[in-house]
């Protein structure tokens, strides 16, 4: 029964009915599903160029950078190509009012002058395997979902045990597909000294700034560069003055010929996280409540945030990666709500659940399904609702966050934690904040979850705004100088200290009413529904056999495919799918931050002086693919039908960020930054053009 179930989820996978260029793709089911369709569309290799089980291939040259970006190789010293914002952090850590990386970029001009990063890693994947048949033959659906997982526990902590590893570096990661009906394990190896090489100005590298965020047409350089560094035996290692530059199994090679519109283009990459499969119940959720409201939270805080970060320089670079972790997902919400309500996806959840109950009345196994489902979902909407508000509005007190980390921590590393908090913090913009989102608070969320605590506390001193004074006037986080004295003496009356905290206290009390009343019952609710997934995924495509059904992504490795290709967003309006130095320069204006670009590519257009990267007299900047993208795609290459680096993946047009739900073909375009504009400014802006020479240019 088992082993037919996996061959009917590899039946569903290769169905013709499937949207143009719509899927993320499973490696070792390439020349089985895909490899036919990929070289009908201009695909030149086969598909064990792309992932071989016994030999070296393009695979080899892709890692995920730091928790959820993806990363490329593209020379044998182990340089790597990603994103400028995935990099991000990398970049703000080493920079300073005295050297402002953020501002003025960074080359490295040797390997001495790279720069070790504390923390980032990469990670190789070095074989797929399917272990289905080792762990669903020892399952059943009548187990609780509770005996359920203990047991897919015990066999994956077997399966780890009797899996040889090629050295002491690998290690084992099991993941399931399509809600438990599938297995894959993944052998990894990690990486844990990799060194900032370069990044332009963020007036590059993020030019167009939130403004331009999910938007076409697109000018940004979102790019930046890194090495990996091993030991002396090219094995993994700590960092160590005797490590060297890494020597990898595969490099990609780089095309400068570029792409027509319609040229063949496919991506290799970690989606973290889509649900093509949820009921109308969740979309109804974020559609009427929870966009909604996130949205209007974080509105909030980055209003606070840009008019402080105004002020001066020093808080627009301490604020700069704080602004922007809170402005992605808030532009991206609204791009999504707007796409599902432009496709309908409500009404067509809600369709295809119909057929299901009436396809479902003369199939026993399946009958009552939805029902058992739609109830579970109206009894955790409350506590969604709770969850959201605890994380967008609570968590955002960044000193009542930090104060419980502390409280938590080590001794010994308290003082680290301390620096690196501090270093980007602003008791002013923090108080702000948590004024407001308090005030949400309590405005908003039920009474059953709010804080008690808290709440007499508030009404005791007249006001949130009178609360919020007493925290940050009381506080003895709010300060380095004043968390020193707090944790100068010995450690038990640091303890004590800490404990007494009003940040700590806050934490408590939001802490507890999330652990007691909101989380645990989120989590019962929400695997229920998901122990049910599991069995509506089977039964949708036995109702539907000639649907396509491919798995959700889960930040493990896939590739899709697709073409060059502009769109329609409005009638009348069409974008063409390439842009140009010469859209910068349209936008370029020193009185706004966002499109203020750096005077030396001002000077470098004003004199055409392009050398080897000019094309039809100017330089391509950016370009549009039909490829199904989501969030962990972020620095992903772009390929051409011979496997060739044309583009490193960045974002998605804002017509597309539905797509983790619903994808459609006409609208959904992922946006790339082309390869010819990297190798540019690396050449011609940071005059780091040596780096060039360890990369196969073609």
């Amino acid at each position: 029964m088992k082993k037919l179930l996996i061959a009917c989820l590899l039946l569903a996978l290769g169905a013709p009915s499937l949207k143009a260029d719509e899927g993320m793709w499973l490696l070792p089911y390439l020349e089985k599903l895909n490899i036919r369709d990929m070289k009908a569309k201009g695909f030149k290799l086969s598909a064990k160029d792309i992932y071989n089980l016994n030999g070296d291939a393009i695979k080899d040259a892709i890692v995920i950078f730091g928790n959820g970006c993806t990363g490329e190789i593209v020379s044998d010293r182990g340089l790597l190509l990603t994103n400028h914002h995935c990099g991000f952090d990398a970049i703000q850590s080493h920079s300073s009012v005295e050297h402002d990386y953020l501002k003025n970029g960074f080359w490295a001009m040797s390997d001495q002058e790279e720069i070790p990063t504390p923390g980032l890693t990469v990670t190789f994947i070095r074989r797929i395997s399917d272990v289905s048949d080792r762990i669903l033959p020892q399952l059943s659906d009548t187990l609780s979902e509770k005996d359920r997982e203990a047991k897919v526990a015990e066999i994956v902590e077997r399966i780890k045990k009797e899996t040889e590893l090629d050295n002491e570096h690998q290690e084992v990661e099991i993941q399931d597909f399509f809600g438990g009906n599938q297995y894959l394990m993944f052998v990894k190896e990690i990486f844990k000294d990799v060194r900032l090489v370069g990044a332009p100005p963020s007036s590059i590298g993020k030019f167009g700034g939130d403004t331009d965020n999910w938007m076409w047409p697109r000018h940004t350089g979102d790019f930046s560069l890194f090495r990996i560094y091993a030991g002396p035996d090219n094995a993994p290692a700590d960092y160590s003055e005797d490590n060297v530059p890494f020597r990898p199994r595969r490099s990609l090679a780089i095309s400068t010929r570029g792409l027509r519109e319609g040229d063949f283009t496919f991506i290799y990459g970690f989606p973290g996280q889509t649900q093509q499969y949820v009921l109308s119940d969740a979309v109804d959720y974020l559609l009427n409540r929870g966009n909604p409201h996130k949205i209007a939270l974080r509105t909030m805080r980055l209003d606070i945030m840009s008019e402080e970060q105004a002020k001066d320089a020093d808080t627009r670079i301490r604020y700069a990666s704080k602004h922007a972790s809170v402005a992605n997902a808030w532009k991206k919400w609204q791009g999504e709500s707007r796409g599902l309500e432009r496709l309908g996806t409500l009404g067509k959840k809600r369709e295809q659940e119909s057929r299901f109950d009436r396809w479902a009345a003369s199939h026993p196994q399946y009958t009552g399904l939805l029902g058992w489902m739609k109830a579970l979902y109206a009894e955790l909407e409350p506590y969604a609702f709770a969850r959201d508000y605890y994380n967008e509005a609570y968590r955002a007190v960044e000193l009542s966050r930090f104060a419980s980390a502390v409280r938590r921590m080590p001794v010994s590393k308290r003082a680290a934690a301390a620096r690196a908090f501090y270093k980007d913090y602003s008791p002013s913009i923090d108080r702000r904040i948590a004024e407001r989102m308090l005030g949400q608070y309590l405005e908003n969320v039920p009474q059953e979850f709010r804080p008690e605590a808290f709440v007499r506390t508030v009404d005791s001193l007249g006001g949130v705004r009178e609360f919020v004074d007493d925290l940050f006037g009381n506080s003895l986080f709010t300060a380095p100088e004043r968390f020193e004295r707090m944790t100068a003496g010995d450690s038990a009356t640091a303890q004590a200290a800490i404990e007494a905290d009003p940040a700590v206290r806050l934490a408590d009390a939001f802490d507890a009413v999330y652990r007691d009343r909101i989380f645990g019952r989120y989590r019962d609710l929400s695997a229920s529904i998901a122990s049910l997934y599991r069995i509506y995924m089977r039964g949708l495509m036995e109702m539907e056999p000639d649907a396509v059904f491919y798995p959700d992504a889960n930040l493990t490795l896939r590739v899709s495919y697709g073409r060059m290709e502009g769109y329609k967003p409005l009638d009348g309006v069409y974008y063409t799918p390439q842009t140009t130095l010469e859209g910068i320069m349209e936008k370029d204006d020193p009185t706004v931050y966002d499109y203020n670009i750096p005077q030396r590519l001002r000077d470098l257009y004003a004199s055409k002086d392009y050398g080897r990267w000019a094309v039809d007299g100017t330089v391509p900047v950016a370009f549009l693919a039909t490829n199904h993208t989501t969030g962990g795609n972020s620095g992903s290459p772009v390929l051409n039908g011979r496997g060739e680096l044309v583009g490193l993946n960045f974002d998605r047009t804002w017509e597309s960020t539905m797509s983790d739900i619903e994808f459609d073909p006409s609208k959904c375009r992922n946006i790339a930054v082309d390869i010819r504009y990297v190798l540019f400014l690396i050449d011609k802006v940071g005059g780091a053009g040596y780096l060039l020479d360890e990369m196969d240019i073609r």
